[in-house]
């Protein structure tokens, strides 16, 4: 039997919906996976450097993800925590002592000058990883959240803050003086299908698509785009993206989301519930295929996978590969 090539997909993803989808991709069989994450939400906390959603994205894989809370290390302590605590230093970010051991690697190997795309690869490497998890640029980019009490770090907002305050204004610090890696617009321009994560498209896929050269290649790579409804039913499983969204002046639906992509999108997948988009979201120029988009298991991940690469048209008949419950 003749080999067919591998699907070469690239993922956009941020946060915890685009660990999910990163999940289902990686599950399947011959599926070539590069995920490109957001890198805007880093910042640094007790001298070293964290970059929460790269580690969700490895950890996830990695199948070593705090599953309840979607983020951090399964069967965590927090000493470190404690002492820092006990020392007097703010403690509000939560980071684990198994967390800690990664951003010390990282941050010692930043300070050596290497490049954080490289460490990144590493660090995938390490923790067994096949896919390939790539950084959107190696400069540091910030997005930065202004409420009614000025502005704040994302973390500030998203953590401390809990996501309490209105939203009024969104900012991305340095993202027009960065530049796009190497690894970035390859796995654009050679990809079969290029995916965008059901994430927050204000605070996990624009920091991507606005580094400079990053929109430029998806619109130029021939692969098939799809994106993937963050928002079902006018609400969202997990974050503030609807309050986002609504705060800052778009609607927050999955048509909203839909507006903001439609200028490069071939495919827009939404949920069942919100059938009553899809003669607007055509409307804009791009199909729309309804799916049950919510993934509560590894089964449903691996199902809404297969079900966009089937959309694409590239996947053809496909066998599942086996699926395990998740723990």
């Amino acid at each position: 039997m003749t080999q067919t090539a591998p699907i070469k997909v690239t993922l956009i993803a941020g946060g915890v919906g685009g660990a999910k989808m990163a999940e289902g991709l990686y599950q399947l069989e011959n599926v070539e996976l590069s995920i490109i994450g957001n890198i805007a939400d880093d910042e640094a906390f007790h001298g070293l450097w964290v970059s929460p959603d790269i580690d969700t994205l490895t950890y996830t894989l990695a199948d070593v993800i705090e599953r309840q809370q979607g983020w951090g290390v399964k069967d965590e302590s927090h000493r470190a925590l404690e002492t820092l605590s006990i020392l007097g230093d703010d403690t509000w970010m939560s980071l684990g002592d198994r967390d800690f051991g990664l951003h010390i690697y990282r941050t010692h190997r930043r300070r050596k000058g290497h490049r954080p795309t490289h460490i990144a690869q590493d660090i995938a490497e390490s923790f067994g990883l096949t896919c390939r998890i790539i950084l959107p640029t190696d400069d540091v980019v910030q997005t930065r959240v202004k409420t009614d009490a000025g502005w704040l770090s994302f973390q500030q907002y998203f953590v401390r803050e809990r996501c309490a305050p209105d939203v009024r204004e969104l900012r991305y610090d340095r993202i027009e003086k960065a530049h796009a890696t190497d690894e970035a617009l390859s796995a654009l321009s050679e990809a079969d299908v290029i995916v965008m994560a059901p994430s927050n498209p204000l605070v996990s896929i624009l920091p991507v698509l606005q580094i400079p050269g990053i929109l430029e290649a998806i619109k130029a790579s021939n692969a098939v785009k799809i994106g993937v409804s963050p928002i079902i039913n006018g609400g969202v499983v997990k974050g503030p993206a609807d309050r986002m969204l609504a705060s800052l002046g778009h609607e927050a639906t999955a048509l909203g989301v839909a507006q903001m992509y439609a200028e490069f999108l071939d495919c827009f997948v939404i949920d069942h519930a919100d059938e009553q988009h899809v003669s607007a979201i055509n409307q804009l120029g791009m199909m729309s295929s309804m799916k049950a988009i919510l993934m509560k298991s590894r089964e449903d991940k691996v199902r809404l996978a297969s079900e966009v690469l089937a959309v694409s048209g590239v996947m053809g008949s496909w066998v599942s590969p086996a699926q395990e419950p998740e723990t």
